[in-house]
């Protein structure tokens, strides 16, 4: 079974190392462990938390390989940001800051990264309040955090200075990005979601019409 979820694992964010393996193991046991005491994802989810979560997450390292400087928005229970922290942990020089503004969430990351010697930064307060402290990310993530016209005056700050948006989005992405086009230009590239069902929105360039 553990041959078959390391090449589960590297189909979707391709090649790593088997301590990656048992360190994304031992985070899905960490989670589970605490989302019996607080509420880190949705109930129904939980049985196909590898799939669900931990691959999807996975899936946007080959949209980024190369980059260091991670930043992801409302992280909840960690996805993407620590399956990304998680995934990058043996680079140097890399760093995956995680937004959350949920105590206990936060919490949770805290605890579970630092065991697992995830290069990563937790803040545990609004959005908003973090611009000064996470300056110029390369990428920036978030996954259910909030429709796209929201998603983009959260983000615009950062990409303004250069950063790169790969964001989650369910099947009804389209019309976010009609609601969006009267006051905003981007660029897109729409990538498959190869675990839901659902779309990759890889933005650049955002700004005000």
């Amino acid at each position: 079974m553990r041959e078959d979820l390391y090449r589960e694992l590297q189909a979707i964010s391709g090649p790593v190392s088997r301590e990656t393996l048992a360190d994304l193991e031992a985070f899905q046991s960490e989670f589970l462990r605490w989302a019996s005491r607080i509420n880190l994802a949705a109930p129904s989810t939980l049985p196909r938390l590898w799939d669900r979560h931990i691959l999807d997450s996975a899936q946007l390292m080959p949209l980024a390989p190369e980059a260091s400087r991670w930043l992801d928005l409302g992280s909840g229970g960690g996805f993407p940001g620590a399956i990304i922290a998680i995934l990058i942990s043996r680079r140097s020089d890399s760093q995956v800051t995680l937004i959350e503004s949920n105590r206990k969430k936060a919490a949770f990351l805290q605890t579970t990264l630092a065991a697992l010697k995830a290069p990563t930064r937790i803040l545990p307060r609004r959005i908003e309040d973090c611009y000064q402290d996470v300056p110029a990310p390369q990428i920036i993530t978030a996954r259910a955090l909030a429709p796209l016209p929201r998603l983009f005056l959260l983000i615009e700050p950062w990409m303004r200075q250069g950063a790169r948006a790969l964001l989650h989005k369910g099947r009804d992405f389209q019309r976010e990005l009609e609601e969006s086009s009267d006051a905003w230009r981007f660029d897109l590239v729409e990538h498959r979601d190869k675990v839901g069902d659902g779309v990759i929105l890889e933005i650049r360039d955002l700004h005000r019409a």
